[in-house]
């Protein structure tokens, strides 16, 4: 009866959805142009807005806002599966970084703009 019991207990608790209840802060970038990005300190989060209007090739696109253009890295898994065009407007939230070309950005969230 107490094995029973027990391993009740136990499928009852494995049974439970994981949900996560943090109310710390999180990871959000400063909203800037790309133009403020040429002196941006690599490691630096920060949020942009405009149109991604080119594939460069792998996972490295060009972006670009009323300021200009910078090449971002999106790996596979940000785009979940949505269609985005040139004229598609996008909110990325990325992590400035430094390549042997220069300053990129690493996407790590893409938001669709209505």
């Amino acid at each position: 009866m107490i094995r029973s019991l027990v391993a009740a207990s136990v499928a009852w608790l494995l049974a439970m959805p994981a949900s996560a209840q943090f109310t710390g802060p999180s990871v959000t970038g400063n909203a800037v142009s790309v133009a403020e990005l040429r002196t941006a300190l690599p490691g630096r989060y920060v949020t942009v807005s405009g149109q991604i209007v080119a594939h460069q090739r792998e996972d490295f696109y060009t972006f670009r806002d009323a300021s200009g253009e910078i090449r971002v890295e999106i790996e596979p898994s940000v785009w979940r599966g949505r269609p985005v065009g040139p004229d598609t407007r996008v909110r990325l939230l990325a992590e400035v970084d430094m390549g042997l070309t220069g300053r990129y950005l690493w996407v790590k969230t893409l938001e669709l703009i209505e």
